[in-house]
């Protein structure tokens, strides 16, 4: 995922080339568990080295962590995630990312607005049942008085 086209996680400075991290320095800086960090990495998103029984994340893992965290707000699955995030890493130019970026966002977006247009019908149809149900009542009422 381009770096500019997504907003960003986290405010925090870019860390140097070199910097590490630990898993809880992760969870703490993008405000997530251990846990979901873990899954990330079984899921392919993150690789980090390993420490002993420690996991040492790079830069890199960093950066696609963020990115990772960009692609779900957006509502993207994570095969489609870890698919740009890949492409991310892979040669300078960026044109063959931007489209596959473009095209999964136009699916993304179709399917959004299918889902409005579902809402759309389905509160149509809670505004007719209340309105039958308000109109039975005061019916009801009326037999009654």
């Amino acid at each position: 995922m381009p770096e500019p086209a997504v907003a960003h996680a986290s405010s925090a400075p870019p860390p140097s080339a070199g910097a590490t991290f630990t898993i809880s320095e992760l969870a703490r800086e993008f405000d997530l568990t251990t846990r979901a960090i873990r899954f990330y990495e079984d899921c392919g998103l993150i690789s980090p080295q390993r420490r002993g029984r420690n996991r040492v994340y790079t830069a890199r893992d960093r950066t696609r962590l963020k990115l990772t965290l960009r692609g779900k707000r957006l509502g993207l699955t994570l095969a489609e995630v870890k698919e740009l995030v890949d492409m991310y890493e892979s040669p300078r130019d960026t044109q063959p990312q931007l489209k596959k970026f473009l095209v999964v966002l136009a699916a993304h977006r179709e399917q959004l607005e299918q889902q409005l247009a579902d809402l759309h019908a389905t509160l149509d149809e809670v505004r007719t049942h209340e309105k039958e149900a308000r109109r039975l009542l005061a019916a009801g009422e009326r037999k009654k008085s």
